[in-house]
């Protein structure tokens, strides 16, 4: 079986399980579930930014499936990459990839390639894992890493999402999670101002809007592409509003205020 290594276990998030899971209790106080079809989430390291993830994750109400889709930062492997078999290591134990939907996605969208090389190195889905594990150890993941698409290839990504998963009777089971950071080391007020253009798009619920606001103000929201997928993976699935669960700037820990990144969670329900 293909096993990816956890590579930022140690990094951004702590590498002793025990510690791990304590750390994940402060993140995720029992809360109140709600029926999630999506969510949008940091992927920085936990000092940064778990509190921000932790927030939205202890929110879901939990299922057996996670889409994760995130950005290529590495530069490595396709375009679009997609893992279609094995399992992902994290520190409390190993992920199994939903095999039937990944291949069911490859088998609707022509231009999703079975890749692991873009996934080797790259920590936006990794991050995400943990918080999974902790909501569902027995939840499968559907992973996908993707580097710049065109707004017509990420409505038809989006909709083999959509398609492939209701095919398979899943999509009441399913989770579409969007790992992003918002702005990258801008001024404080500088960032909230510009990362608040893509949020108003986002809480609108507007996938287009938020890839062209994104393009046109130039705002360095690494995952916007991943963004723009699950708000229009999630529409084709019956969701009807996003709700905007909190925003915060590294600087809230750091104290930086030159030079801070941006962090949003959301739930699309």
């Amino acid at each position: 079986m293909i096993k990816r290594r956890a590579v930022v276990a140690g990094y951004f998030y702590p590498s002793n399980s025990k510690e791990l899971l304590q750390e994940l209790e402060e993140y995720m106080p029992v809360r109140p579930a709600i029926n999630a079809y999506g969510a949008i989430c940091p992927h920085a390291g936990y000092v940064y930014s778990g509190h921000v993830a932790g927030d939205v994750y202890s929110k879901l109400k939990p299922k057996d499936v996670f889409i994760l889709i995130g950005p290529n930062h590495t530069g490595y492997g396709s375009n679009v990459s997609m893992m279609t078999e094995g399992e992902w290591e994290i520190p409390p134990g190993n992920i199994r990839i939903n095999e039937k939907l990944a291949q069911k996605i490859i088998e609707k969208v022509p231009f999703v390639s079975d890749d692991i090389q873009a996934h080797i190195y790259e920590h936006s889905l990794e991050v995400q894992l943990p918080f999974i594990y902790k909501l569902n150890p027995q939840a499968t993941i559907v992973p996908l890493t993707l580097k710049i698409l065109s707004l017509k290839e990420c409505l038809i990504l989006a909709q083999g999402i959509a398609s492939a998963t209701e095919e398979l009777e899943l999509s009441n089971n399913t989770i579409i999670i969007a790992s992003t950071d918002m702005s990258h080391y801008l001024p404080d007020d500088m960032a909230r101002r510009v990362d608040s253009l893509a949020i108003e798009k986002i809480r609108k619920f507007d996938p287009e809007g938020l890839y062209n606001t994104v393009l046109e103000n130039k705002i360095s929201m690494c995952g916007f592409i991943p963004t723009v997928i699950t708000l229009y993976a999630t529409k084709f699935l019956g969701a009807k509003e996003v709700q905007l669960i909190q925003y915060a700037t590294s600087a809230e820990v750091t104290r930086d205020y030159d030079k801070v990144v941006g962090y949003l969670g959301a739930i699309i329900i």
